[in-house]
């Protein structure tokens, strides 16, 4: 990330957390180019660009001022603690930037924005993600890449699709994408479950399925599953991606949080694919917003063409506007510095979360179990005593302004249904996560006298 832009993080941490008033002044250049040590030229893009963000504004001669806030955000309590929400944070939205890029791309492509794009996608934003995907050890060539509407649009689109392998049976974690089902169960497709855990998957139940059940391909989620917020280890991806290899499986990779992975050598399923078993699947609805409705497929070379048509036929491009806007945000700089931003945000809920879980499963032994992660996650989950309904909990915990949902949708109709309390902190501020959790936890000791 460019200098500036590490220093416009800070200073609007630095806003942000520091007791400002409106209109307070803020240090001098001179002042805060001796605090964090960058040039005064630094400094001022810094600051201009704040200003451009309606942060700040300032006074010749004078400096500069934090800008008065309509709502105080941070001074107001929060009317729900919404457990259940997945969104976005539309607090940290970069609107300002998103903006500004959306209109740098009516401007950039208006001729294009009046004819039908390639069912691939913007080629000038695939050679941009091309190069992305290598810092995810996403190594292929741009043929094999597709823009698509969204990861549900690619899921819906290899469901359709007759495979190499000639197998018709979908294999699906569970729990695992509840609109994924949906599709699955809607159109009567062959579809099966395996149990995932906070363990982890039984490998060797794995492989008698791979062996025995017709699957055509896997659809699985590898890093912060959903809902469960765990992830499988290097040992367990080298040996799924072998066992797919073995009995000619295909696995259909889900990376759609591969934008909060703090673990650089936590790499996915992909990159331990030697003959193109692995389909991987990017979405950038949960970084940026779930209206972008863009996402990446990466195909392999005996589908690609097939793929393509059937997109085409589908809905001939996706959204060229946002395409477009997509491409330029990437290529400015804009995205690292939010996705830098957002991460340490979630990163902080995220550890805030799993230590107020760990340390009340110590305390309450036997009113619920919890697992927590090598890496916290912005979701997890508990897993509750089977005499309890979480529908009635949720019921219980809406006086008390908490809102959280069963999980049942994530289940096939007729797989068992683990008692699992999924809990996303995406949408609850840091003050309120151990509220929340505390009265949960209230709740259940209540429930289980009961």
């Amino acid at each position: 990330m460019l200098k500036y832009g590490l220093l416009l993080n800070e200073l609007e941490a630095l806003i942000k957390s520091h007791p400002y008033k409106e209109g307070d002044k803020l240090p001098s250049i001179r002042t805060l180019s001796e605090q964090y040590g960058y040039s005064k030229s630094t400094v001022i893009k810094a600051m201009d660009e704040l200003e451009k963000r309606h942060r700040i504004y300032s006074i010749p001669k004078s400096g500069y001022y934090v800008v008065k806030r309509t709502v105080n955000v941070e001074q107001e309590e929060p009317t729900q603690i919404d457990f259940a929400g997945a969104a976005p944070d539309s607090e940290i939205f970069p609107y300002l930037d998103f903006q500004h890029c959306i209109n740098k791309a009516i401007d950039t492509y208006k001729n294009d924005l009046f004819v039908y794009g390639t069912s691939k996608g913007l080629p000038s934003l695939i050679q941009v993600v091309h190069k992305q995907l290598a810092n995810y050890q996403i190594f292929t060539s741009q043929s094999r890449l597709f823009i698509v509407s969204g990861v549900q649009q690619a899921l819906s689109i290899l469901t359709s699709l007759p495979f190499p392998n000639r197998k018709q049976t979908i294999l699906i974690e569970q729990p695992s994408y509840h609109l994924f089902i949906e599709h699955l169960t809607t159109h009567q497709i062959p579809v099966i479950g395996i149990t995932r855990t906070a363990q982890g998957i039984d490998l060797q139940e794995l492989e008698t399925l791979f062996r025995t059940a017709d699957i055509k391909f896997f659809y699985t989620m590898p890093r912060f599953q959903n809902p469960l917020g765990n992830s499988y280890s290097k040992e367990d991806k080298i040996a799924i991606v072998e066992l797919a290899r073995k009995y000619d499986v295909y696995i259909v990779e889900d990376d759609y949080l591969a934008d909060l992975e703090q673990d650089t050598k936590a790499d996915p399923l992909y990159a331990y694919d030697t003959t193109e078993h692995v389909i991987y699947l990017k979405s950038y609805s949960k970084i940026i917003f779930p209206g972008l409705r863009i996402g990446i497929a990466v195909i392999p070379e005996v589908l690609s063409d097939l793929f393509n048509r059937y997109k085409r036929l589908l809905d001939i491009d996706s959204s060229m506007l946002s395409q477009g806007a997509l491409e330029i945000y990437l290529k400015s700089g804009m995205f690292e510095r939010h996705k830098q931003h957002i991460s340490s945000s979630y990163g902080q809920r995220a550890r805030l979360l799993a230590d107020m879980l760990q340390r009340l499963c110590d305390l309450h032994p036997g009113l619920f179990t919890f697992t927590q992660a090598k890496q916290p996650c912005i979701h997890t989950h508990i897993v509750l005593n089977p005499s309890i309904s979480v529908s009635r909990l949720a019921a219980q915990l809406k006086p008390h302004s908490v809102i959280i949902e069963a999980i049942d949708k994530h289940f096939l109709p007729h797989f068992p249904k683990a008692p699992i309390l999924k809990l996303n902190v995406s949408n609850v501020k840091d003050s309120a996560i151990e509220q929340g959790i505390g009265t949960i936890v209230k709740c259940l000791a209540i429930a289980t006298k009961a």
